[in-house]
């Protein structure tokens, strides 16, 4: 969502920062799928087998989806000041149709390189897009801005709660539930030999996006800077304390409980080990806390560091599709040099939804932050080619859409 539609330029900036770190990160998530020796043996989270670098490797992403989905919701608030209730929940609905389609045809073949689509991913684009498409088919946007909050609160808060009949013996999750809840990357056969893959259940990404919105206010005038970052300080920190009280009990929040492990510092581990898939409210609240502690902190910051997180940030959805072709480019020319063929490729494809991606090759975690460094110095001058044509082409309804 396009973030430049407040009076106050520094303010957006500070948003932009925020999303732009976000997107940087989660290239790195996405260099390790493909780049990372174990990437698709086992998961980098398991205490079992893992290292402390790969866990914080893995660990550190947790923090891009709901930013991005929560930043989303703030573009939206800050697009109503422009926009009428009507034109809003129009755009919303485009816009919301746009992502998901983007995500099964445009989204899906940068992931897979599978011109037959016998894959189809529904992932955090289309859990964006399907959230959009409830805000404004559903005109929430029309409630009472406290209706809208505490419908987010209730959403975010309370879908744990379906962690309880999942827990049951025997309980076998279907299509619906996996959707609106549970989200394990099951395949389901929706024709022969085409699968959709749910990743992100969006029920609680809604929420999030709701949430969202509500923080819009916060970037208005009504608000100075001073009221907002101590607002947002304190917001954060009670997320933070409020995560700590709440896992440490081990009653609700979280499907799957911290426990003790063979030293400190691996309990440590097990106790910020919270589910995104979907995201529990201890993964929101330790995740968009630390975020909205950074939203405070960067309004004030400006240097060339912020200048090209700003460009990312302006450049978010640009950036994302051309930073998953570029590494799964760069996979599979990696493929090739290991002296596989087309053949190969193929065979691994019947059994492995990526092609040009053999689970156990690849390399060492060093391998992966180099090609990660690479993928975002390479698309930087791309991102802010692209956002300086959007600055003077704002005629262009398109590129509202990209």
């Amino acid at each position: 969502m396009e973030a430049s539609l407040t009076t106050n330029k520094k303010r957006i900036e500070s948003i932009d920062i925020i999303r732009g770190i976000a997107m940087v990160i989660m290239a790195l998530d996405h260099t390790r799928d493909y780049f990372h020796i174990g990437a698709n043996l086992d998961d980098p989270l398991n205490l079992a087998t893992t290292t402390p670098a790969l866990y914080f490797t893995r660990w550190i992403t947790h923090f891009c989806a709901p930013i991005f989905v929560f930043l989303s919701g703030t573009s939206i608030y800050l697009q109503s000041l422009r926009k009428t209730k009507k034109e809003l929940g129009i755009f919303l609905l485009k816009r919301g149709l746009w992502l998901i389609i983007a995500e099964w045809v445009i989204i899906t073949f940068a992931w897979t390189f599978n011109p037959f689509y016998n894959f189809i991913a529904f992932q955090v684009i289309w859990a964006i897009g399907i959230s959009m498409v409830m805000l404004g088919l559903m005109m929430l946007i029309r409630l009472p801005y406290k209706v809208i909050f505490i419908l987010g609160a209730i959403i975010v808060a309370g879908h744990n709660l379906l962690d309880i009949p999942e827990a049951a013996p025997g309980f076998q999750a279907s299509f619906a539930w996996d959707l609106l809840h549970h989200g394990v990357f099951r395949p389901y056969e929706f024709s022969p030999n085409r699968f959709a893959f749910l990743v992100y259940p969006f029920p609680a990404w809604t929420g999030v996006m709701m949430l969202g919105y509500c923080a819009g206010a916060l970037f208005t005038p009504a608000y100075s800077s001073e009221q907002r970052r101590k607002i947002l300080t304190r917001i954060g920190l009670g997320l933070i304390v409020f995560f700590i009280a709440l896992r440490f009990s081990n009653v609700y929040g979280d499907p799957v409980d911290w426990t003790t492990q063979k030293n400190g510092f691996y309990t440590f581990l097990s106790f910020i080990n919270v589910d995104k898939y979907p995201p529990s409210l201890l993964y929101l609240c330790i995740t968009i806390g630390p975020a909205l502690l950074l939203l405070a902190y960067m309004e004030k910051i400006k240097n060339s560091f912020t200048n090209a997180m700003v460009v990312f940030g302006r450049t978010a959805f640009f950036y994302y599709i051309l930073h998953i072709y570029l590494i799964h480019l760069l996979a599979a020319i990696c493929f090739f040099a290991r002296g596989h063929t087309l053949e190969d490729a193929q065979n691994v494809g019947e059994k492995f939804p990526f092609l040009f991606v053999a689970p156990g090759e690849g390399y060492n975690l060093w391998v992966v932050y180099a090609v990660w460094l690479a993928v975002v110095i390479a698309l930087y001058p791309l991102c802010k080619r692209y956002d300086k044509y959007k600055t003077s082409h704002k005629e262009k309804w398109w590129l509202s859409y990209l």
